[in-house]
């Protein structure tokens, strides 16, 4: 990571972190208020099936506000063709170039070692991009990636809501992740959570 640092801090560069997530019809549970002896139950009428799938970015340079971008990629029913069904490389690519555009500016890229990201299509993407240099996080450390930290406080605004289909879902998490946008203060605590030093060397 101090190597991903000092890359950043030499092109002036913004260190993004990148993540994948997903939520479906049936609600994260949450703790709540209830009559004592009457237990709370949240009916979901809709097929199991029904998925959003999830990217984000968390975006960090010295001496600007943090920044959060995001995407969905709703699915109505699996698909039986062994394809995947969330995110691929051209849509991580999209991502990627929609951040570049608003932060006008190189970025320094850290994810982990999703298939999709160290894929040969996903190299020859990345290749493309001479304003873009990739880095893997560790296997198995999402401790470190600050992107954890906009998925659990999704979830837990989540928490007990019935969403009746899934254009509902998707209107709340983008309402949510909308929020999370105009709060940089709230991405900063994403950003310190892994402990993590992003002050320039």
């Amino acid at each position: 990571m101090a190597g991903d640092k000092r890359t950043a801090a030499d092109l002036g560069a913004w260190l993004c972190f990148e993540d994948e997530a997903g939520q479906g019809l049936r609600s994260p549970t949450g703790r709540t208020w209830g009559r004592r002896g009457a237990t709370l139950v949240v009916r979901v009428t809709a097929a199991g099936a029904a998925r959003v799938s999830l990217a984000a970015l968390v975006c960090t340079r010295p001496g600007r506000r943090s920044r959060l971008f995001y995407r969905t990629l709703a699915r109505r029913r699996t698909r039986g063709d062994g394809k995947r069904q969330g995110f691929d490389e051209r849509d991580y690519a999209a991502l990627l170039d929609a951040a570049h555009q608003q932060l006008r500016g190189p970025i320094v890229l850290t994810w982990d070692n999703l298939n999709a990201h160290i894929s040969a299509r996903m190299r020859r993407l990345i290749a493309a991009r001479p304003w873009l240099t990739v880095y893997q996080l560790p296997a198995y450390a999402p401790e470190l990636n600050p992107v954890e930290g906009v998925w659990s406080q999704l979830k837990r605004s989540l928490a007990n809501l019935a969403k009746h289909g899934l254009d509902q879902l998707v209107g709340l998490i983008k309402t949510r992740l909308k929020r999370m946008q105009y709060r940089p203060g709230l991405i900063d605590g994403y950003l310190a959570k892994p402990g993590l030093d992003f002050a320039a060397p």
